[in-house]
């Protein structure tokens, strides 16, 4: 599985690249990326992984849509922040997501002792929570994204390492830089854009 999981590896750095970059080319990398790890994180038993992965391919494809259209003065989808009453939402989203993905490991894997009595449903179930929400942000170009994006990334790292994929640990490393990058990046492109309309204004 090694070559497999080294190209998907740098397809998602590519992606992710993209991303930072305000590039809409962050979807079709991210597409390919999601639908070969669907398979690795079948294999490796971190099923939410797996789950979540089906979920992105989903969300590549929205995301796709929304930075493509225009709206009715010809602009495209522009770098925003949640407001106090998203911020709320994505918490509680979190939260809900976390316990219902945890239980429903639980529950399909309540046979298998081993997955279990490990810490692989926590981190699982974690994992899927954050990431599932920041690419939910990420399609509608939210700031925000790029924090639970470096969340997730700084869990993931030992994870995928402790399953013997040391491509993907490697590469969600390089996910985390990226992440931070593209927060910075992102912020700066806003303020940037806030500053043309107020000059425009006056």
């Amino acid at each position: 599985m090694n070559w497999i999981e080294l190209i998907a590896a740098l397809l998602g750095i590519i992606s992710v690249w993209y991303a930072r970059k305000e590039n809409i080319l962050v979807f079709p990398f991210g597409i390919i990326n999601v639908a070969i790890y669907v398979y690795i994180c079948f294999a490796a038993r971190l099923y939410a992984n797996a789950g979540i992965n089906v979920v992105y391919l989903i969300s590549n494809i929205y995301g796709w849509y929304m930075w493509s259209r225009v709206d009715e003065n010809s602009q495209k989808l522009q770098i925003k922040r949640n407001t106090s009453k998203q911020n709320v939402i994505v918490w509680i989203a979190i939260v809900l997501i976390y316990i219902g993905v945890f239980f429903l490991l639980r529950y399909v894997n309540r046979t298998d002792m081993d997955y279990i009595q490990s810490y692989l449903p926590y981190i699982d179930s974690f994992n899927t929570a954050f990431f599932l929400v920041a690419t939910i942000l990420m399609a509608l170009k939210k700031l925000e994204n790029w924090l639970f994006w470096i969340i997730g990334n700084i869990v993931s790292i030992p994870i995928f390492a402790s399953q013997g994929l040391y491509f993907t640990s490697a590469q969600y490393a390089v996910f985390l830089v990226l992440a931070i990058l593209g927060y910075r990046g992102w912020r700066r492109k806003m303020e940037n854009y806030k500053s043309f309309e107020n000059r425009n204004v006056l």
